[in-house]
């Protein structure tokens, strides 16, 4: 572009910018260690990687999510990858701690490069989080695989083309401007560093070549991309990128960068002086989940998932699969997955308005919620929450709720954990979030039920605390029951069961035993509504008919006139059958 660039160190209104991996001068770098030479292309310079790249992203973070405004500006684009990087740093720590006997330099490496990438697909956030994955799979691809032929400089320049390869493929439409761009930018300035001197070629050479490759590329994203041309900013996945390949060039050189200044709020570019055209409106939801399919399965999965929204990406490979895609109708995107196999930690965000507010502007107030069902998840998602999806004996970690928490990018988050499994989780996510200025209140509700009795009541034109108070309140005046399958004989608080039995569980103590659902049903029902109640609430599982609902609406109706009913289908891991009475 024409226009001249700020002068170096401001950015908008004469804050300082962040420069996305812009080098020091080498006078201004020092080394790691008293070593004699740079380190060896090993696990250890592999874990070395992860801990410096973990470290630029947590730096970086927020003045990534600030110029995050394509595919979708909802401000998340460093913390996805931030979150993305702690997966896959963790999973090559727990690798390492695994490893008790002495293996050869080889195995270990393939070892580390596999648990990497790994640990960055089950956990990666987002579509940048998404695709760092399958870049980091590349990578894996061929460290871990190939011979290292005639150098490690050309041996990291293949796995860095294989990268940028393996993450177009996994692009449904791939977009030039973005971390594709600057991923191939990086690969071929690797290419052209090792075939200089493809014997002599150092990994320290090549990684720097592809850092500065991948710089010049990102400096271009906006002359490419006309959202980020409009908004004035490079692209987010791509600065992100540039942080990583600045990491891979530090943990190979033996060398480290000076501390940065303090970042500023944007990557200041040249802005052009048209009026930024209104933004076109996409798709209302982003679902996420884990997959567990043939790839055969997952082909049929991509056509299907693509003509149901947009931004699908779809990494990983033998059997285990990272699906991210944005769409209007989130069930319809779980339920291809369950034909093509079995998704598992599913989570589906709904963007509301975030699209149309400036960068960096957070919503006042959020509901994040729990459920354990995903027809549940649907339903409060809908209804604006965030959700996390809980499944039957994996309660959420504190990390995933944190992270749920900083996707609703509000001032004031209300979270309901709808469990006491998830209750210190809970807290320990809230104290943290209230580390980063978010005020956070969590309501002690001990089921779904409850969860949806507060949602209903939630209104964000009250104050904070009214809001909260009205939530409570609603929770608490909701009784709760669960009916389940004895898989064993034990003894309960209401006599002896045997496995088969149903129970029926009231407040969380067994309360009836019985041998079919809809009479327990029945039963739990009536002990629930002797001390009186406004609203039924059914919340039907995966195998349970809708004459079964039919059969104990009917039932309210004839015993307490007064009552309304209302039901939901829980879909996949919710119990058989959820019962709230307010």
């Amino acid at each position: 572009m024409s226009a001249a660039r700020p002068a170096p160190g401001t950015g908008p209104r004469g804050r300082p910018s962040l420069r996305c991996g812009e080098p020091r001068p080498h006078k201004e770098e020092r080394p790691v260690a008293n070593e004699p030479g740079p380190p060896a292309l090993d696990a250890e310079a592999v874990r070395t990687w992860s801990s410096l790249a973990l470290a630029a992203l947590g730096r970086a973070r927020e003045d990534i999510d600030a110029i995050n405004v394509y595919p979708v500006a909802d401000a998340d684009t460093g913390t996805n990858l931030y979150l993305t990087a702690e997966s896959a740093d963790r999973e090559l720590r727990a690798a390492a701690r695994a490893v008790t006997e002495p293996t050869a330099a080889a195995s270990r490496l393939s070892e580390a490069v596999r648990a990497y990438a790994h640990g960055a697909l089950i956990g990666a956030r987002g579509n940048s989080g998404t695709i760092l994955a399958q870049l980091l799979r590349g990578v894996a691809d061929v460290l871990g695989e190939e011979p290292a032929g005639p150098g490690p400089g050309r041996h990291l320049a293949r796995a860095l083309t294989r990268a940028a390869e393996e993450a177009y493929r996994a692009v449904a439409h791939p977009v030039e401007g973005t971390m594709l761009t600057v991923a191939t930018a990086a690969a071929r300035a690797a290419e052209a560093a090792a075939s200089a001197a493809p014997a002599a070629a150092s990994a320290a050479g090549v990684a720097r070549a592809a850092y500065d490759g991948a710089r010049a590329a990102l400096a271009e994203t906006p002359g490419q991309l006309a959202e980020l041309g409009r908004a004035g900013v490079v692209d987010a996945g791509g600065c992100g990128l540039v942080a990583v390949l600045g990491a891979l060039w530090q943990a190979l050189s033996g060398r480290e960068e000076a501390p940065d200044p303090v970042p500023g709020r944007a990557v200041p570019v040249p802005r052009p002086a048209e009026p930024c055209a209104r933004e076109q409106e996409g798709p209302a939801y982003e679902v996420v989940y884990l997959l567990e399919a043939a790839e055969a399965a997952v082909g049929e999965l991509r056509a299907r998932l693509d003509g149901l929204g947009d931004s699908l990406v779809v990494v990983g490979g033998d059997g285990l699969w990272n699906v991210h895609v944005h769409v209007d109708d989130p069930g319809a995107a779980v339920e291809a997955g369950v034909v093509a196999g079995r998704p598992y930690r599913i989570r589906i965000t709904h963007f509301g308005d975030e699209r149309r507010r400036s960068k960096g502007e957070r919503v006042q107030r959020a509901v994040v919620a729990v459920l354990p069902g995903e027809g549940l998840a649907g339903l409060c998602g809908e209804a604006g929450a965030t959700t996390v999806l809980a499944r039957p004996g994996e309660a959420p970690t504190t990390t995933e709720l944190l992270e749920a928490v900083r996707r609703a990018h509000a001032r004031e988050v209300v979270l309901l954990p709808g469990g006491a499994e998830v209750r210190a989780a809970a807290a320990s996510a809230a104290e943290q979030a209230r580390a980063d200025g978010v005020r956070v209140a969590v309501i002690p509700t001990r089921s779904a039920v409850q969860g949806l009795a507060a949602l209903a009541v939630h209104d964000p034109d009250n104050s904070f605390d009214e809001d909260v108070v009205a939530m409570t309140a609603a929770a608490g005046a909701t009784r709760y029951a669960e009916l389940a399958v004895a898989e064993r004989q034990s003894f309960t608080s209401a006599g002896i069961c045997q496995a088969g039995d149903v129970l029926g569980l009231i407040d969380g103590d067994v309360a009836v035993i019985g041998t079919g659902l809809p009479e327990t049903a029945e039963a739990v029902l009536e002990r629930m509504l002797g001390s009186g109640g406004e609203l039924v609430t059914l919340v039907l599982g995966p195998e349970v008919p809708q004459a079964l609902a039919e059969r104990l609406e009917a039932y309210v109706q004839h015993g307490h006139l007064a009552v309304d009913t209302v039901t939901y289908q829980g879909g996949r891991y919710s119990a058989p059958l959820l019962i709230g009475v307010e």
